[in-house]
């Protein structure tokens, strides 16, 4: 007589409502078939993690797999994310050599994942510098689960600058399709004038790097965003937050009767000015971390249900782009994946809060804005059987421990006591992540389409 369910997963069971003391996770297939607490049912296997914690897997809403390597760089940093407890990454378009910009080049991405990803992912999308307005349409029928645009200029080409009218007549074809529209938001003529003064008075040193991104430069930035979406109907998204009075003018225009919404990267929350001295070109991201005073405030916003959601903004620069003594010339990005999961239970459990808050604002409402929920970021039946399982306990982050290639394997976190650690990654059902190996090949991972405006 056949089991009914292939396997039965034992732990603390961690929803966005509540925690089932020695509950379980009943599995069938790729899916959650049942869920529940005290005797569990027979199984053709049981996973004993009792005393752990059993967590839906992570959704991380932002992250650039492509924007180093080109979409090589898909297999590393997917591999990270097994180990750290993600298992959607929703990832941005700005790729090398050239963005994602059209339902071609959408197409080859998605080739890219069938063949190379560990865990499942979404793909955001943009539009060229000129003229890229007619291939929305197409990017939104194709799946994506977003589109992203910016405020201010890296690259022309891979990471432009999108004028104010181009910006407008984006934000109206957006709007008919229903998908969100996340925004890079600094003011690029303010940021520019001030590091110009920087360079002209010989000052490169880390600090630096923050008194030339002012908070001014985010919330000159929000109004304009805001006010074009209110004008417009479209869905504005803060791509990152790293001050509170960002999600307050979210706020303020959802009043307004606008879709305003914004997140916040988990650096926000724990990182300051000091960190960016003391780490230097490790500690370099944009918008820059902020004053220690902003940290509270943050944590404020969340409590407040002010931010949409937590992510990683994990752009993966190799180490020899993040060690000039210019500040100026390092690359801006931080590594996030593989601590995502232990760091955000610590700054949790450091605050006395529930890890609830973690699968809220690291799963389900990264899955709802994307469109992918409740087959992702849910702890459901119905629901694909994608888990993080951690183990409570004091350990240390150790940055030769990420399993992505070599000249990425540092963390702006190395050191750093965690109150948690990631002892398996479940995805569809399957283990990817046993506590020390990637279990997952390449080509684990699937596209996952968007599935809801």
């Amino acid at each position: 007589m056949s089991a009914p369910f292939d396997r039965v997963i034992l732990g603390d069971v961690v929803t966005t409502d509540t925690i089932l003391r020695r509950g379980y996770v009943a599995v069938r297939g790729e899916t959650i078939a049942a869920i529940g607490q005290g005797e569990p049912p027979p199984a053709a296997e049981t996973v004993d993690h009792s005393g752990r914690l059993i967590l839906p897997g992570l959704v991380d809403g932002h992250m650039h797999t492509s924007s180093a390597l080109g979409w090589p760089g898909i297999e590393g940093a997917t591999r990270s994310a097994a180990a750290g407890g993600v298992t959607t990454c929703c990832d941005m378009p700005y790729d090398v050599p050239l963005p994602v910009t059209d339902a071609g080049k959408l197409a080859d991405k998605i080739g890219w994942v069938t063949r190379t990803a560990h865990v499942d992912m979404a793909l955001y999308g943009t539009i060229t510098k000129q003229g890229g307005v007619g291939a929305i349409p197409e990017l939104a029928a194709a799946g994506i689960s977003a589109f992203k645009l910016s405020t201010y200029e890296y690259d022309a080409v891979r990471f432009p600058r999108i004028d104010h009218q181009t910006m407008r007549d984006a934000f109206a074809a957006i709007a008919k399709t229903g998908l969100p529209v996340a925004i890079h938001n600094e003011d690029q003529e303010l940021v520019e004038q001030l590091t110009a003064e920087a360079r002209a008075a010989g000052r490169t040193d880390p600090i630096m790097h923050a008194r030339t991104r002012p908070p001014l430069a985010e919330s000159m930035a929000d109004l304009e965003i805001f006010e074009l979406g209110l004008a417009t109907g479209a869905h504005v998204h803060i791509a990152h937050s790293s001050i509170a009075r960002g999600f307050d003018i979210a706020a303020a225009f959802r009043a307004m009767g606008g879709q305003a919404t914004g997140e916040a990267c988990i650096h926000y929350l724990c990182m300051t000015e000091d960190d960016l001295v003391r780490l230097a070109g490790k500690g370099k991201c944009n918008p820059p971390f902020r004053a220690a005073a902003e940290i509270p405030r943050m944590w404020e916003a969340l409590l407040a249900d002010r931010v949409a959601y937590v992510s990683t903004d994990h752009a993966p620069w190799p180490l020899a782009r993040k060690t000039d003594p210019d500040i100026f010339a390092c690359g801006a990005g931080l590594t996030g994946m593989q601590s995502f999961a232990p760091l955000m239970y610590t700054l949790l459990d450091e605050r006395g809060l529930s890890p609830t808050l973690m699968a809220t604002y690291c799963a389900e409402r990264t899955a709802k804005l994307h469109g992918l929920w409740p087959r992702k970021g849910a702890l459901r039946v119905g629901s694909d059987c994608d888990l993080t399982v951690l183990e409570r306990g004091d350990f240390v982050f150790d940055e030769a421990a990420i399993v992505d290639r070599e000249e990425l394997r540092w963390s702006p976190y190395h050191g750093r006591r965690m109150r948690a650690r990631v002892v398996s990654t479940v995805l569809r059902g399957r283990e990817i992540w046993d506590g020390t190996r990637v279990l997952a090949t390449p080509g684990s991972g699937r596209f996952v389409a968007r599935s809801s405006g």
